[in-house]
């Protein structure tokens, strides 16, 4: 099943092998068998490229929930043998870091009390760089542009969307149009958060050109101003959980969307601290994937 989801992440069976340590062949050898058992082709293998056929688009997500579950029972049979001491280095962005992190944060510490975590907010750059250095065990972050020496683990798909107060405009409105952001005024991100460059990226694509009037290095501090100003911004649903008075509106044409993630270095073993809290950030991540 690892072999499965590992060539299915990279459609490449060399950086595939790599991934799970294994040599091309025998991951080759292992994908035939499982095909063989389940009675279906799950990739069609030409000569330049690797694709999911029908069949393992279909299997993917169950594929990836059933060994999620394992990955949580294993770390959890793990954690009963003995207590975790030490400490767990965990990078994260700011807007994970309103509602993921902090859940994910207290369910490990409520298993693990021994442990010490510390966790840097910062942009996707930043923290990989920190990881490289060795100063972070593991990062929870939105997916980078570049993957090179890294092992990216999605959890979710998580939509953008556009909020203002109850005084704006926009207030009534069912859906927003990208292009309907023309001249308006609005409160965005900084531009070193890799948001903020897709942000800027499908208001281009759209022929937007907005005002825009503030740009922050903060999520919590922007949703504030938005609640008091005429302005409109751009963020995820679930930086708004605190933030219950502005009105929410969908984005279509483009409509936008982020995949956060676990960022692993390639090829760095893994202890049974990072396994047992990635295991949870699984669990996390489900329960808000589902609802």
């Amino acid at each position: 099943m690892r072999y499965f989801l590992a060539l299915a992440e990279r459609l490449n069976f060399t950086q595939a092998a790599a991934q799970v340590h294994v040599t091309q062949s025998t991951l080759s050898h292992q994908i035939n068998r499982l095909e063989e058992e389940l009675g279906q082709r799950l990739f069609d293998r030409g000569a330049r490229h690797v694709a999911l056929t029908a069949a393992g688009e279909l299997f993917l997500p169950q594929a990836a929930k059933a060994l999620a579950e394992i990955d949580i029972g294993i770390a959890m049979i793990s954690a009963s043998d003995k207590a975790f001491t030490g400490t767990l280095s965990l990078g994260t962005t700011m807007t994970l870091n309103m509602g993921l992190v902090p859940r994910c944060l207290a369910l490990f510490s409520q298993a693990h009390p021994s442990m010490r975590l510390t966790v840097e907010e910062n942009t996707a750059d930043g923290l990989i760089a920190d990881m490289r250095a060795g100063r972070l065990d593991l990062i929870l972050a939105y997916k980078p542009f570049d993957l090179e020496g890294l092992l990216f683990e999605p959890l979710y798909a998580e939509e953008l969307v556009v909020a203002v107060n109850a005084q704006h405009p926009f207030s009534a409105r069912k859906r927003l149009r990208m292009v309907e952001l023309h001249g308006r005024d609005l409160a965005l991100p900084a531009r070193k958060y890799t948001t903020r460059l897709q942000i800027d990226e499908a208001l281009r694509a759209a022929g937007a050109k907005p005002q825009i009037v503030v740009e922050t290095s903060s999520i919590a501090g922007m949703l504030a101003l938005v609640q008091q100003a005429p302005l409109a911004t751009i963020v995820s649903r679930s930086a708004l959980a605190d933030h219950l008075g502005l009105r929410v509106i969908p984005l279509e044409g483009p409509t936008l969307q982020r995949t956060p993630g676990l960022i692993w270095l390639e090829g760095h073993s893994r202890t049974p601290t990072m396994a047992s809290f990635a295991a949870v950030v699984r669990r996390v991540a489900k329960t808000l994937a589902e609802g």
